[in-house]
């Protein structure tokens, strides 16, 4: 997880809904790449292997909002708002695009998260 989020609360969120590491911005390109690598030979000696599930990537604020207002519509504004903190008029679009890429990286985890069309998003169990 690469986070602007650094309070002790959250690096511990991050860690026990399933994040393998957590990197607080600012951060050094040299400790993000030796950290992809740790949890890359992790992988490759079977230790963690598992696919990604909802679970495993509530670290993202993103689905760490959805999955705590399960089976509720949340519009975009209030995504932007809630998850990014923005209060100003910004374009919503881009969430579409976040969700999209969370759900790529779900795989098949990812259809929890249904499209309201017209109103926004609903994770569902």
């Amino acid at each position: 997880m690469l986070t602007a989020r650094s309070t002790e609360s959250d690096r511990i969120t991050g860690l026990d809904v399933g994040a393998h590491d957590y990197i607080t911005k600012p951060f050094s390109l040299r400790e993000l790449a030796a950290r992809v690598r740790a949890v890359l030979r992790r992988r490759s000696d079977g230790s963690d292997a598992s696919a990604p599930s909802i679970a495993a990537s509530t670290s993202s604020p993103t689905s760490r909002y959805l999955v705590a207002n399960k089976n509720r519509v949340l519009s975009r504004d209030r995504l932007l708002e809630r998850v990014w903190g923005y209060d100003q008029v910004i374009e919503t679009r881009s969430v579409d695009v976040h969700v999209g890429r969370l759900r790529g990286k779900l795989r098949t985890a990812g259809q929890q998260i249904e499209t309201v069309v017209g109103l926004g998003y609903r994770f569902v169990e």
